[in-house]
């Protein structure tokens, strides 16, 4: 008998065991999780209203570490001056209130979708414009409670934020648009906002943006004092760096082809008034459309911009273009007049030089009929012997002689490259028009070259100065 009772008691024993341990198996953790949350947040337990206290349970003021994620941005707008961001933006914070107890380990935390239900932080967007949450399928937001009692709040936002540029070098330039968090209503006596150690900003791996190329990014603190007081601030400065290939291929390189279609007109003759015309006309206009429409893209500022500079110089070569065609038509006119004055003078003068030969001919054969007869005469009475004619000095046939063969007896001079050229056009007037267009064909390339070796070395040298942010 009493063995049997040993074994029965043996039995007993090992049944509760396995109903324990059948028990503990068929836990249900949500329901423990339940119980929690309303232990710590049940009526007249937690008070949301209150903020919590400072660092290990002291009087100080609250800490709040914070950190974002940048998933995209999407536009940089020139003209608004503003840029779009999405983000993921996180904070964290200790409430002790809020403590409890983790079943061995078994509940890593507690998750809320109700912000209401704990203290937040009134943490605001100084700079923002417009801004919404993301609600798609759900409330993209959630709140993680540790069991030490730390707080994480993760949301995802879309904002426009205000982005105020210096476009002097636009484009060529570089901009820096930050963003800034800030506490609206708590001042630094009982809120601090920090930014998370170790990673504070994250940024999507390949960033892709149309126009722009995110440099780099810096985090600092941007406290503000009002006459209410000093608040906590936080700010990111986002460093974007302007891609100029979309502005070299559509801007630079038309204007310049612009420039150099304009030049066309000084190997045209200056005879095709009209083909000179409207080459000229064609070109300015077309460069007048090109300036306004790159204004149209950007805000009206009042000061001078690199591509101001670039637009208005090419829009001077197309325009000079023109008026030296108006100033070769000028030179042309001008001149066909004066030669015909030329021709007619000529003509006059060529007669009056024939009327004075004729006279001087006749009387040439007047005084060598004289001298004939008076030869004779002497060679009559001198037995036959004839004297040698002589010239006078003042005779203008042998001052004539004597000229040409001083000519033919000067040195020949060295030749001249810059006259040997100058000679193929004449000084004529008729010929001024010619001298114009050639002067221009290399005048106008020589100056533009001259620019763009200025404007380059110039806005790059400047880009590099203004590199220090």
């Amino acid at each position: 008998m009493g063995s049997g009772h040993y074994f029965w008691a043996i039995f007993y024993f090992a049944s509760l065991c396995s109903a324990s341990l059948a028990n503990n198996a068929k836990i249900n953790f949500r329901e423990k999780e339940k119980k929690v949350l309303d232990q710590i947040l049940g009526a007249g337990k937690y008070d949301a209203r209150i903020r919590p206290s400072g660092i290990n349970g002291t009087d100080g003021p609250a800490v709040v570490r914070v950190n974002i994620f940048v998933r995209s941005i999407s536009k940089i707008d020139d003209v608004t001056m503003e840029y779009s961001v999405q983000l993921t933006f996180r904070e964290q914070w200790t409430d002790e209130r809020l403590k409890f107890d983790d079943i061995q380990g078994r509940l890593k935390y507690l998750t809320l979708t109700e912000a209401n239900r704990v203290w937040m932080p009134d943490l605001f967007f100084s700079n923002e414009k417009e801004g919404h949450f993301h609600n798609i399928i759900m409330p993209n937001v959630y709140i993680r409670i540790f069991p030490n009692g730390s707080v994480l709040y993760s949301i995802r936002i879309s904002l426009t934020l205000a982005c105020p540029m210096n476009l002097k070098l636009y484009p060529l330039d570089r901009q820096i648009c930050s963003l800034r968090m800030a506490s609206y209503g708590w001042t630094t006596n009982d809120l601090v906002f920090l930014w998370k150690e170790g990673d504070p900003v994250q940024v999507v791996k390949n960033l892709h943006l149309p126009r722009f190329t995110l440099e780099k990014f810096l985090t600092d603190y941007c406290n503000s004092k009002t006459n209410t007081g000093e608040y906590s601030c936080l700010k990111v400065d986002l460093l974007f760096k302007r891609e100029f290939s979309y502005y070299l291929i559509q801007i630079y390189i038309p204007c310049c082809m612009l420039v150099i279609v304009s030049w066309v007109s000084f190997w045209l003759d200056q005879g095709a008034v009209p083909a000179r015309v409207s080459l000229g006309v064609t070109t300015l206009l077309t460069m007048a459309t090109q300036t306004s429409g790159i204004n149209a893209s950007l805000p009206p500022v009042s000061y001078t911009k690199a591509i101001d500079v670039w637009t208005g110089v090419c829009l001077t070569f197309v325009f000079g273009a023109l008026l030296e065609f108006a100033l070769v038509n000028y030179a042309s006119r001008s001149g066909s007049n004066k030669s015909n004055m030329h021709k007619e003078n000529m003509k006059k003068k060529r007669r009056d030089l024939e009327q004075a030969s004729l006279d001087a001919a006749s009387d040439l054969l007047d005084t060598d009929s004289n001298a004939t007869f008076a030869m004779a005469s002497q060679f009559q009475r001198g037995g036959g012997q004839q004297k040698p004619l002589v010239r006078h000095p003042g005779d203008p046939l042998a001052l004539e002689k004597r000229l040409q063969c001083e000519v033919h007896m000067q040195a020949p001079k060295r030749p001249n490259c810059c006259k040997t050229w100058l000679s193929k056009f004449p000084t004529r007037q008729c010929s001024r028009s010619k001298r114009i267009d050639v002067i221009s064909r290399i005048t106008f390339p020589l100056v533009f070259a001259l620019f763009n070796l200025v404007y380059w070395s110039t806005y790059l040298f400047r880009e590099e100065e203004d590199e220090t942010f």
